[in-house]
């Protein structure tokens, strides 16, 4: 078994390198286009499985299913064809590492505190893990480049905001196209100032007030707007200017961060002088700030870690459109390529969270995939109108699954139960176990019925949903006859397909990274960093940028 690890033969320390790591993922992709074109749920209906090399799913179908999951991760197997072994380590060696940086060498002195109840409440362990690591990121930047005020853009409901504004102490403007979500965050400040200023009064701490988050609702729909709004904002800030950061001369610059090489000193803050923060800014949003931070002159630093990549607006090779979300860089726009939003969503797919799923929920995954592509079956034959629309039914099948997979622990404990009163207490010969022993060929036909009954019960929920409820008709037996057969080829299908995602997520990055190379009006130190746990955060690839 080999993992692929060790070191990428590409590199991103310049525009010219980072190109060249673009136009080796386009040509990497270009043979294996038919999977990013792929709607899985027509994997019976368009028989999607024969675009792939038989060699590799007769070799891929008899694996287990544990080591399917590895293969977004890139590791491979020794008795695997070598053409296959090639697909799944190239693809490694053209990803980005998504392993979480050493946070010490790259922002020396940077010290990551965790956050007390109050701060925290509300937030799962993911959320809390994201905001500890950014908001200890963004004050060391924003001290670098002499900025006080962070615009957090699409703030949600303020956790960063807050977190920036009472432990790190910055002016910070909240914007979210929710009045909701401002609400929540207003709410929220209100009662985290009650703490914070009963502390104080506590520890009998000089009462200098608190810098609470301001809320601006709208939804930010060009480079124009963001700068609008983060401009006027700050001109009407009548907080006190902060004290002046004190100059280290031993604060080393960004690991990874090029441009000037000599050492980074921290400026005297200037409250003219803003950070651009987003955490998992959708689509376009990303996009724009990058664009803001070059064309905005008060803005010194952008710290952008996107998401909802399928969200994106694309460029049209012969339709040319400056505000596109992707390409933005101009050698990725002469490569002309054109990814789709099906390309795009599988950019999103996690290599992390696939490999941490273990063998039940990976067959729970794969089976659900393989109900909804045989569902697609029963709406092409009997309502092929429907599919013109792209119907969604939901995630109802996960829910059907949880049920049965209860019954049938409830079953099987019953079944032991009995199998031990009849069996363990009067025989020396009885298998020493907690299951019952049934025939193997009974366990298989078992097991066919079993998933036949789930298929029934997830097609007439998912017509139910669409509003179909005259099921006599329909020839469930049959289709699931003729779809069950192939269904074991769905989880090799699915995890060589979700093996694209890492290097599609790297094509996305490296086309923003490269769009801020190529500025030569203004000096510009960028780089692409792996911020928090994969595992934990998937999207945890941060994109930071400083002024010279």
């Amino acid at each position: 078994m080999a993992d692929g690890g060790g070191a990428r033969k590409y590199s991103c320390m310049t525009a010219s390198e980072t190109l060249e790591w673009i136009h080796a993922i386009i040509d990497f992709l270009k043979p294996y286009w038919f999977f990013l074109d792929a709607h899985v749920v027509n994997f019976f209906k368009d028989k999607l499985w024969e675009a792939v090399d038989k060699e590799w799913m007769d070799c891929l179908r008899k694996e287990p299913v544990e080591k399917l999951l590895q293969i977004p991760s890139g590791v491979v197997q020794d008795h695997w064809p070598a053409s296959l072994k090639e697909y799944v380590l190239t693809l490694r060696s053209l990803s980005l590492h998504r392993n979480q940086a050493d946070l010490q060498e790259a922002f020396p002195g940077l010290r990551v505190a965790p956050l007390n109840n109050v701060l925290a409440q509300g937030m799962n362990q993911k959320k809390k893990h994201e905001i500890e690591v950014l908001a200890a990121v963004i004050g060391t930047i924003a001290r670098r480049v002499g900025a006080y005020t962070i615009v957090d853009v699409g703030s949600g409901q303020g956790y960063l905001a807050q977190v920036l504004s009472f432990e790190h102490e910055l002016s910070v403007i909240a914007i979210d196209a929710s009045s909701h979500h401002g609400s929540v965050t207003n709410a929220r400040a209100k009662r985290i100032e009650k703490h914070y200023a009963a502390k104080m009064c506590k520890s009998r701490a000089e009462n200098k007030g608190f810098s609470v988050p301001r809320t601006v609702t709208c939804r930010v729909l060009s480079t124009a707007m963001l700068k609008d709004v983060s401009s006027s904002l700050v001109q009407m800030d009548d907080l006190e200017n902060p004290a002046i950061f004190r100059e280290n001369s031993d604060r080393k610059p960004l690991e990874g961060i090029h441009g000037n090489e000599s050492p980074s000193h921290l400026k005297a803050a200037d409250k003219s002088s803003l950070v651009l923060a987003g955490l998992h800014a959708c689509g376009d949003l990303s996009v724009t700030m990058l664009r803001t931070f070059m064309e905005c002159d008060e803005v010194k630093a952008v710290i952008s870690i996107g998401c909802c990549y399928n969200l994106l607006s694309e460029e049209g090779i012969k339709e040319a459109d400056n505000q596109c979300g992707f390409p933005v860089s101009m050698g990725a726009k002469s490569a002309s390529v054109q990814l789709g939003k099906n390309a795009r969503d599988l950019a999103c797919q996690s290599a992390e969270r696939w490999r941490g799923l273990g063998e039940a929920a990976g067959l729970h995954n794969f089976e659900l995939h393989a109900f909804r592509a045989a569902f697609q079956m029963v709406l092409s034959q009997y309502n092929p109108e429907i599919i013109m629309r792209s119907p969604a039914i939901g995630r109802q099948g996960k829910a059907l699954r949880r049920q049965h997979h209860r019954r049938i622990l409830e079953s099987n404990a019953e079944s032991a139960e009995s199998f031990s009163q009849k069996y363990c207490s009067t025989s020396a010969e009885a298998p020493l176990t907690n299951e019952p022993s049934y025939p193997k060929s009974s366990i298989e036909d078992s097991n066919s019925v079993d998933r036949y009954s789930m298929f029934l019960k997830f097609c007439k929920s998912g017509l139910g949903r669409l509003g179909l409820h005259d099921t006599q008709d329909i020839e469930f037996s049959r289709l699931w006859l003729e779809t069950e057969e192939f269904s074991e080829l769905v989880g090799p299908y699915w995890t060589l397909r979700a093996a694209l995602g890492p290097v599609l997520e790297t094509l996305l990055l490296l086309d923003r990274l490269l769009f801020l190379q190529e500025q030569c009006d203004v000096l510009v130190k960028a780089a692409i960093l792996p911020l928090f746990d994969p595992v934990l955060s998937p999207r945890n690839m941060a994109l930071i940028a400083e002024k010279d």
